[in-house]
């Protein structure tokens, strides 16, 4: 199978290794797609702008691995190179499959947001198959054959997950790393040296990227509004606020166990 990453950065160089396929990789760098490529034992496809409608060098299947501002350009301008198959592994799921199916109708579709650094990986994998076939089949299946699992799930409700899982959660992390201080050794808390760990993680990154996922997602305002009301709040507020967040949370673990119930006596009753 021969497939077309358009991006050339971290996440692209993770899905060339992570396939079994013959790999070319485009960029609006050249050099970042010569280095993927020789991380990878790929090929050059070279500048996209020199790809864009050219009309010539088709593949079994395009994945576009851009930010999630330019995907679905990238859709607009590489979809005609796929003969079978577009997948895209943006991190946003309705536009680029809105996109594809505008663009490609009649190809394979498929939106994967790795939820991991490639660093990281393997790890968990959201899934949406708009359109399913043999080469997304297969290209999932390697994916799988890494060691990753893949959670299928729906376009919207991935997207609205989003809100709390990267908007929500970074704008809490990167707030408290803004109005916070290091304090001298020996005063930390456990609650304080987990959200430091946590500052460290969240800001060894690209800014780039935690802007795409605050322009993208809707989350950092509610946390801004609760950050708000818990400052403006008497004892009394307070107290409710509190009790409010802690239940919140217990009934989602709750759930969690009723869950895990569920499936060890789906498991018992077949004899497994």
């Amino acid at each position: 199978m021969d497939v077309l990453i358009v991006g050339a950065g971290s996440m692209g160089t993770w899905f060339g290794r992570a396939v079994d396929a013959s790999v070319t990789f485009a960029d609006v760098d050249p050099d970042a797609a010569a280095a993927a490529a020789e991380a990878v034992g790929g090929a050059v496809g070279g500048d996209v702008d020199s790809l864009a409608g050219d009309g010539e060098g088709r593949y079994d299947a395009v994945c576009l691995a851009v930010p999630m501002g330019a995907v679905e350009r990238a859709i607009e301008a590489h979809a005609d190179r796929a003969e079978r198959a577009l997948v895209d592994v943006s991190g946003a799921m309705a536009p680029p499959l809105s996109a594809m199916a505008e663009r490609a109708p009649d190809r394979e579709r498929v939106s994967l947001h790795p939820l991991f650094a490639p660093e990281r990986a393997p790890g968990s994998i959201a899934v949406v198959r708009d359109r399913a076939g043999p080469v997304t089949d297969a290209l999932l299946a390697d994916l799988e054959a890494r060691g990753n699992d893949l959670v299928e799930t729906t376009a919207a409700e991935h997207d609205e997950a989003m809100e709390s899982v990267q908007a929500a959660a970074h704008a809490a992390v990167l707030a408290f790393a803004l109005a916070a201080d290091p304090v001298p050794e020996g005063f930390e808390t456990p609650v304080y040296e987990e959200l430091r760990e946590l500052v460290e993680v969240v800001t060894d990154g690209t800014p780039r990227v935690y802007a795409d996922v605050q322009r993208t997602f809707e989350g950092a305002a509610d946390v801004a509004e609760a950050a708000a009301a818990l400052a403006a709040a008497d004892d009394d507020e307070f107290a409710r606020r509190y009790r409010e967040a802690a239940e919140k949370w217990r009934d989602d673990a709750a759930d969690g166990d009723r869950g895990a119930d569920d499936a060890g006596d789906a498991n018992g009753g077949d004899g497994a």
